[in-house]
């Protein structure tokens, strides 16, 4: 669906005092329906940055969409304005998707120069309720 900007302008030049004088009236009406060759070129230039692509543009331009990934990083497909996907390179996609199994933190912890602090762990007592299963 196109959107359409219009503007119409409208002028009166009524005589004062004249009976049977021409009034004049002046209709203006112009349309940004029609959008000029350069302003297309200008619009196709700004599709897909800020990573941002509509649905039929990413499928028209798939090969670019791949090479931006690979090269700037994530590019966000839209379907009716809002994200639908997120193309990423391989690599990204494998190094977020490493097991996450707390050892490196254990490490750090390990060689911080606070390893030999003791700590409390106050320990918290409670009702407990009974539960039929």
């Amino acid at each position: 669906m196109r959107s359409f900007d219009m503007t119409i302008r409208i002028g009166f030049s009524l005589p004062l005092g004249k009976a049977g004088a021409v009034t004049h009236i002046l209709v203006t009406v112009t349309s940004g329906a029609a959008m000029m060759k350069s302003e297309r070129r200008e619009k196709d230039k700004l599709v897909g940055v800020g990573e941002r692509w509509r649905l039929q543009d990413a499928k028209a331009r798939f090969s670019e969409v791949v090479r931006r990934a690979r090269e700037h990083g994530p590019q966000r497909v839209t379907l009716h304005g809002k994200d639908a996907v997120v193309i990423v390179s391989a690599e990204s996609y494998d190094r977020g998707r490493e097991r996450h199994t707390g050892r490196r933190l254990v490490e750090a912890l390990a060689a911080s120069p606070l390893a030999n602090i003791m700590l409390e762990r106050p320990f918290v007592t409670g009702p407990v309720r009974d539960v039929e299963v």
